[in-house]
Order: C-alpha cells, then sequence, then structure tokens
C-alpha cells in the first residue's frame, strides 16, 4: 500500500509537457523569426491589436499568446514596470496568466463555443476597460471552429477594437478562417519543429529530470513527434514510465510499435535483391515480434527517400545528429541502388501502402507489396530498356519497311485536321504530292479528296475500294459491300471538275489489291512482327504478362524537320513582337 507521502507526490505530478512549458520569449523552441518580430514590436511600442497564429499541434501557439499577454501585462515585482519583451514571470500579473486566473485575458475555446451568443457576450465586455491590468486580452483557441454568423459578428469590433483590448487568436487549420478576419490580424505561422531542435530540447529536459537514455531513443521520439514539442514531451513521459530507469531504443521501439531498424535495412536489401522469399522471412519475423505491417511500409518509405537524399547529396549522412546505422547503411544501398529504381520503389511503396491502409488483412497486403518490389528489383530501369530498344530496333525497322509493298508513293494518311502526312522531308513537295490536281497514281487520287474535305468519299476510297486498274484519266476498281452504290459515278465527276479533264471510274469483277487501309494494317503488322523478335522487347513481355506492341513509331518520325522547326520559331518571334 502507498503511503500518504507517496499519495501526495502522485496528486502533484505534472506531464512534462506542462511543466516545461515556455514562460517567456527565450524558451520558445524553433520560432526565432516570430520571436524576434514580437519583441522589436513590443519595445517599439508597435503591437498590433489583434495576432493570427498558426501551425500544426504542439507547435506552441496558446504559450505563445500567453506570453504575449504577460509581455503586455508585465508590471515587473516592484510594480512599476510597463510593456517589455521579457516578461518577470514572478509579479502576479504573470504568476496570474500563467495559473490561467487573470481575471482580465479571457480564454475562450471556440471548439466548445462557437454560436454568435458566445461572440456577442465576448464583445459585450470588450467596452469595458480592464480591472487591474494594462490590456484586456482575449485568447481564442481554433478560431476555425466559429461559425459564419460569430465571424461576422466579430468583425466591427476586430477592425476597431478599443486601445485596452488585444486579441490574439489561435488556429491548426489558417484555410477555415474567412480572409476578413485574416486581413485584420497580424499573422505568424509557427514552424514545425525540426528533429535538431526537438532532439536538443529533449536531452536539456533529461538533464533536468536526471534521467539517462540513449541516442537512438531520443532519435525516434523526435522523429515519432512530428515537429510537435508537445507531442515528443508526451512520448518522452511514456518512455519513462516504461524503462527502468534507463530509455534505450528497444523501449521505444517497443512503446510505438516500430521495427529494429537494422532489420527494416535487411529487408530493404532483400527485396532490392530480388531474394522475395528472405524478404517475407525477415516480414514474417517481424510481424510475430510485434510489428505493424503498416509501420514496416512507412519504415521502407522513409528509407527510400534517406537513401534518395543521401544519393544526391553524399555529406548529408555525415551529420553529427545521424545515427551510426542510418549512415552506414545508407551509404551502402546509395551506393547499389540506381536512382530510377528509387523513384519507382517510392511509388510502388506509396501505393501499397494506401491499399494496406484499406485492406482488410493488411498483412497479406503487405506482403503482395513486398512480392512486387523484390519482382520489380530484376528489372533493368527504363531507361536502359528504352536504348536497348532504340539501339535494336532500328535495322528491324528498316528492314521492315524495305520489305513492305510499296506503289510509286508512299500512301498518304490523312489525320484528324484534314492535312495529309506524308514521308518526304521537303513540306513544299509534299505538299503539291497530296493535293496534285493531277494524281498519278490512286494514292494521290484519295489524297485530293480528303484536301479537298470530301470526308465520305475518302474515306471509302481508302476502306472500301480495291484498285483494279489505274493510268491518268481511267481507274477500275471493286467496290465492297459497305461502299456505296453511287461511289464511282460521284468520284470519276469530282476528279473531273477539280482537274479540268475527264475521269471514267468503272467497277470491275476482278479481285484488284487490297484496300489501302489492309495495306496500312499489314505494313504496320510488319513492323510490329519484326520488333517482336527483339531481345528486348520479349524481356520485356515476360516480365509482363499479357503485354502487346500498341504502335510502333520509326525514329525520324518523331522529330520535326528543320523547315518546319524554323517556321515555329519564326512564328513565336513574330507572336511575341
Amino acid at each position: 500500500m502507498p503511503t500518504n507521502s507517496e499519495n501526495k507526490e502522485s496528486a502533484g505530478y505534472r506531464v512534462l509537457a506542462r511543466k516545461y512549458r515556455p514562460s517567456n520569449f527565450k524558451e520558445l523552441v524553433g520560432q526565432d523569426g516570430m520571436v524576434q518580430t514580437l519583441k522589436n514590436s513590443i519595445v517599439s511600442g508597435r503591437v498590433a491589436h489583434a495576432f493570427m497564429l498558426t501551425g500544426v499541434r504542439g507547435v506552441g501557439k496558446t504559450t505563445t499568446a500567453r506570453i504575449i499577454a504577460k509581455a503586455l501585462n508585465c508590471v515587473r515585482p516592484d510594480g512599476g514596470g510597463k510593456e517589455t519583451a521579457n516578461p518577470c514571470g514572478v509579479c502576479e500579473a504573470c504568476r496570474a496568466i500563467a495559473e490561467d486566473r487573470h481575471i482580465d485575458v479571457i480564454e475562450m475555446d471556440a471548439a466548445s463555443r462557437t454560436g454568435v451568443d458566445d461572440v456577442r457576450e465576448l464583445i459585450e465586455g470588450v467596452r469595458y476597460r480592464p480591472s487591474g491590468a494594462r490590456f484586456k486580452i482575449y485568447i481564442i483557441d481554433e478560431v476555425h471552429m466559429l461559425s459564419k454568423n460569430a465571424f461576422n459578428a466579430l468583425l466591427k469590433t476586430l477592425e476597431e477594437p478599443p486601445e485596452h483590448v488585444k486579441f490574439i487568436f489561435a488556429t491548426t487549420e489558417i484555410r477555415k478562417v474567412p480572409i476578413t478576419v485574416l486581413s485584420r490580424c497580424q499573422r505568424f505561422d509557427l514552424k514545425r519543429i525540426t528533429i535538431e531542435d526537438l532532439n536538443a530540447h529533449l536531452q536539456v529536459i533529461i538533464k533536468k529530470e536526471n534521467i539517462k537514455t540513449d541516442a537512438i531513443a531520443l532519435q525516434l521520439i523526435s522523429n515519432a513527434a512530428d515537429g510537435s514539442v508537445r507531442d515528443s514531451l508526451s512520448l518522452l513521459d511514456q518512455a519513462i514510465s516504461l524503462s527502468d530507469g534507463v530509455i534505450t531504443g528497444n523501449i521505444v521501439q517497443s512503446m510505438l510499435g516500430l521495427v529494429d531498424r537494422s532489420n527494416i535495412y535487411d529487408l530493404y536489401e532483400a527485396l532490392m535483391k530480388g531474394e522475395i522469399k528472405i524478404a517475407l522471412e525477415t516480414f514474417s519475423l517481424m510481424y510475430e515480434n510485434g510489428a505493424d505491417p503498416i509501420m514496416v511500409l512507412q519504415n521502407l518509405l522513409d528509407i527510400t527517400y534517406w537513401v534518395t537524399r543521401v544519393k544526391i547529396d553524399p555529406n548529408i549522412s555525415k551529420t553529427a545528429s545521424v545515427p551510426e546505422i542510418e549512415q552506414l547503411r545508407g551509404d551502402h544501398l546509395a551506393n547499389k541502388v540506381e536512382m530510377p529504381t528509387l523513384t519507382r520503389n517510392w511509388q510502388m511503396i506509396l501505393k501499397g501502402l494506401k491499399e494496406a491502409s484499406n485492406a482488410p488483412a493488411p498483412r497479406q497486403a503487405a506482403e503482395m507489396v513486398l512480392v512486387r518490389l523484390a519482382y520489380a528489383a530484376e528489372l533493368p530501369p527504363a531507361t536502359t530498356l528504352i536504348k536497348t530498344i532504340e539501339g535494336d530496333s532500328l535495322a528491324a525497322l528498316t528492314n521492315a519497311e524495305k520489305a513492305s509493298p510499296t506503289s510509286n508513293v508512299s500512301p498518304t494518311l490523312p489525320i484528324a485536321s484534314g492535312e495529309a502526312v506524308g514521308p518526304a522531308p521537303d513540306s513544299k513537295a509534299n505538299n503539291e504530292l497530296c493535293i496534285s490536281i493531277s494524281p498519278k497514281n490512286f494514292e494521290e487520287v484519295v489524297a485530293l479528296f480528303d484536301s479537298r474535305k470530301e470526308a465520305s468519299i475518302c474515306s471509302n476510297l481508302r476502306r472500301n475500294v480495291h484498285l483494279v486498274h489505274f493510268e491518268p484519266g481511267r481507274i477500275e476498281i471493286r467496290p465492297n459491300t459497305h461502299a456505296p452504290r453511287d461511289l464511282a459515278s460521284r468520284t470519276a465527276a469530282q476528279l473531273s471538275d477539280w482537274t479540268g479533264t475527264r475521269w471514267i471510274v468503272s467497277i470491275s469483277q476482278e479481285q484488284g489489291e487490297s484496300t489501302l487501309e489492309q495495306q496500312f494494317q499489314q505494313r504496320e503488322q510488319q513492323k510490329k512482327d519484326a520488333v517482336e523478335i527483339l531481345p528486348a522487347v520479349q524481356a520485356i513481355k515476360k516480365a509482363f504478362p499479357g503485354a502487346a506492341i500498341a504502335k510502333v513509331t520509326p525514329k525520324s518520325e518523331l522529330y520535326i524537320s528543320e523547315a518546319d522547326d524554323n517556321l515555329q520559331k519564326n512564328y513565336r518571334i513574330k507572336e511575341e513582337d
């Protein structure tokens, strides 16, 4: 049974987050810019009538508000002081504010008092002068929770408050605060505290508390706090309760549900080597020891990020704040894993993390993510594949094009704009070829109809007509069942009209050639067949079952001709002028 003295001591215990709450600007962690601005404004007497403090939880918004209240109302122990950037902390005003009992410093939680009636009550008290302080200060926490009507009721008072009134707002959701309110306040964005600053702050506290710990434990707590001083102190409090006089990295890992860092690196290296069996065995061992599958994926994501940073800047791992394991294993992986693989890993793990979070069985989802990572690691980077394909396929494409049946002029395939796409590098010559008034072959006939916007006849000539014979002025065709009955007469009439000479288009019963569309498909298939046999393509299809070649484009068609490029440049220059 605990003694009375022990009960008294337990009842009077204050958590570290409250015990070490900053009481002045000097004690604020990681907010040097804001502190300097506030100090200068107080010293110069240019204090705003309203402040808006925003930032993530636990960075010191409410604490800063109270320090401002102390600075404006501090009277020094002798009672003769005035506004100061360094409140004494011992006068009655400072102590009352710290203990949340000052009658002229009103704190309101907007999360529980959101209505317009609450704001009206506040406004009614604004017109009365402070009872004993220099300023009447209203601190409204989580101000974004106020209703729209409550904000509207506050606007006029906020714009022109009495000289004895100061407003200090705090919020974690600055985007939810109306712009009309923000424009009436002096805004301060409290920064997320860096891991280094948190680590240094925790070291000061453990010295004051006479607690023994190791560097890994503090590093883990600082990382888990995610920039929040309050969260770091809460975690430290919990670690102290779990420890037996000494806080070790294993205790913090167990408390946070983390996995030993070396095991995570072992898992990552196994995945990068494609050793899926070893990777799954390592993961199973972690799971049996209490590791959360989601946290394992998160740790893999962290390692991917860290290795990427090290690969970009190797000196980043040489700083004193980086644990030894991160230095050694991070440098090793940075030398082994290529940047394209790291970026691919990031995307895969990020997607897998979302899948595992929503999956009914997180362990199974996490294992499938590991399988994908391991098998993807065996694939070469995309850049290597592209270079290989480019080198191996050019010759095959050239041979395919030579082997394909061609007529006197390469068939011209129109695009959606109605402009024909031709193979000739000379734009002028190509244009004359496509829209020639005296077509020299059937392909030029089709191109002429396309250039004159006769889409119906053009489409039928390309898809539904088999050429039997062609000579200037006379064409023999075999239409299929899909062609209109009057196609021959319409074609002859248009050609005669455009060329000024008589054209005869007759119907033949002979088989004739394949349609232009079929010829085009045959040439495309030959290109695909030529590329299909390349080793690089075979490797890709083996790695991705079911993959198929959609289109083969010769390298020459991927670039704009020099003439077209100069034309575009001249146009841009004229447009800018």
